[in-house]
């Protein structure tokens, strides 16, 4: 099942595809008795049997309002994050290699534990909407793909056999980075937190749509080139093994996004390097959730 948010006559509203993926159904008429302001406000109240309403909704689409996917606008599912935006950096044997060489001679130490950072998101940008770029500030603009993790209940001290019971769902995330600025400060947060470099999208994934631990393909182009190719598998620190080593001594809660590292392929670690440009198409997909896409402007 996937949820997501959009746009039709001016209205925003939640929704759940359709089987063949062309026709949102609202949830407002699935659910009747139940007003969700916004998706987190779903995340952290709708209960098992609603889940079940609504994908008995989906089968008998028929009795309930619903529009042609072609005629609405999709949205981020969440553009306001209730925190910063949880990152784990490096998480791909590749992309440790790929970032070694990048980097600046000696500037690069490669890490021994879990590398976890913050992202800044004013706003999370949605399919088709525009990446504004700050070139007067960094002209090393770089994608990355990501698979993100939503949080769909509180949890402190999770073990990671409990892992899954918290977990709302799945999305494609692009974290966008200034990679100049990114090494220039050593902490990572400015360079990955500049306004619309972060996106999201198309949908969430309910977790039951995928048997965990999920493995799942992810790709990245850019103008039609394939950058980036690879598997949730090949995580070095796996999604029960984040959600464990966060939530002993921080508190996840519903709507959290965990965004769980890019494998190689970036920009960066091409040679020459392949940085985006103003004007340029890129496109993050995951397999079984969607495809995300962004234009530089």
């Amino acid at each position: 099942m996937k949820f997501l948010r959009f746009i039709c006559n001016d209205k925003e509203l939640l929704g759940v595809l359709s089987h063949d993926e062309n026709y949102v159904i609202e949830i407002s008429s699935i659910l009747k008795d139940k007003e969700f302001k916004s998706m987190v406000n779903l995340i952290e109240d709708i209960n098992d049997k609603e889940i079940i309403s609504l994908r008995k909704g989906i089968d008998e689409i028929s009795k309930y309002k619903y529009h042609n996917l072609n005629d609405v606008k999709i949205c981020s599912p969440i553009d306001r994050p209730i925190h910063d935006i949880i990152c784990v950096g490096l998480n791909y044997r590749d992309h440790v290699e790929e970032t070694k060489e990048s980097f600046n001679k000696g500037s690069f130490n490669e890490p021994k534990e879990t590398v976890y950072f913050s992202k800044r998101a004013n706003k999370i940008i949605g399919p088709n909407e525009n990446i504004m770029s700050r070139i007067d500030l960094d002209n090393e603009l770089d994608y990355e793909v990501e698979l993100a993790v939503i949080i769909g209940k509180k949890g402190t001290r999770i073990p990671r056999e409990k892992a899954e019971e918290y977990i709302f769902g799945y999305s494609v995330f692009n974290d966008i980075s200034s990679r100049s600025i990114q090494q220039k400060h050593g902490q990572w947060f400015r360079g990955k937190s500049i306004d619309t470099y972060a996106a999201m999208g198309p949908y969430i994934l309910h977790k039951e749509s995928l048997p965990f631990p999920i493995e799942v393909d992810l790709a990245s182009y850019v103008n039609g080139e394939l950058r980036q190719k690879s598997n949730t598998k090949l995580f070095i620190s796996d999604i029960a093994k984040i959600i464990e080593e966060i939530s002993d001594g921080i508190t996840l809660e519903p709507g959290d996004i965990i965004a769980t590292g890019t494998p190689s392929g970036v920009g960066m670690g091409y040679n020459p390097k392949k940085f985006m440009k103003i004007g340029d198409t890129v496109i993050c997909e995951i397999s079984k959730i969607g495809k995300l896409i962004n234009i530089v402007k």
